[in-house]
């Protein structure tokens, strides 16, 4: 959306709505600018989620596992979570196949002693940020 069009829908004039924006990304609120890709379209056919169980909740630990899988382009998202295990991760694959070797490649991790897949059939809603 351009400046200009931002604006509009915000009922200031332009030059106001640009200097609001710059202060929003230098403040932080606004990390970032992305494009909404398909990602069926581009060849990664599976979603799918992994809870992922440490044998150590040790803060080296922790970190250690959130760094090596944080280097993997197949994980789109990991949150360390409470209750059921210790890291929830969003993997992308591009077929059975290769989903059944990012599982593998979880499992045989170290530090891991558990790991729960959950394979996705349908994404009703999915949005970005927050409510505003």
């Amino acid at each position: 959306m351009t400046n200009v069009d931002l604006s509009k829908r915000a009922g200031i004039s332009a030059p106001p709505c640009l200097r609001r924006v710059r202060a929003l990304e230098e403040a932080g609120v606004i990390r970032g600018y992305h494009a909404d890709t398909d990602p069926q379209m581009l060849g990664w056919e599976i979603t799918f989620f992994a809870i992922v169980g440490l044998e150590s909740q040790k803060d080296a630990v922790l970190s250690a596992f959130e760094r090596l899988v944080g280097a993997w382009p197949e994980v789109r998202e990991c949150h360390m979570i409470r209750g059921g295990g210790d890291f929830l991760l969003r993997l992308v694959a591009r077929d059975t196949a290769h989903e059944n070797q990012l599982t593998q490649k979880l499992t045989g991790l170290p530090s891991v002693s558990r790991v729960q897949t959950l394979q996705t059939i349908r994404t009703s809603r999915s949005m970005a940020g927050v409510p505003l």
